[in-house]
């Protein structure tokens, strides 16, 4: 499971939705978008260890 060829085509999704944001309205809108795909995952324990590597990176 993957984006694959079309990760660019996200990427470029997801810039163009923070496009004209306030750094206030573009920290709210990534908060709005983890708990709208972690809706969409379904799944704690994988949303535990997607949480994990993120901070990990942090």
């Amino acid at each position: 499971m993957g984006l694959g060829a079309r990760g660019d085509e996200a990427y470029e999704a997801l810039m163009a939705a923070h496009e004209g944001l306030s750094e206030a309205q573009s920290h709210a809108l990534n908060a709005r978008l983890v708990l709208l795909l972690a809706n969409r995952l379904g799944e704690v324990d994988a949303l535990k260890k997607i949480f994990e590597t993120a901070r990990s990176y942090a």
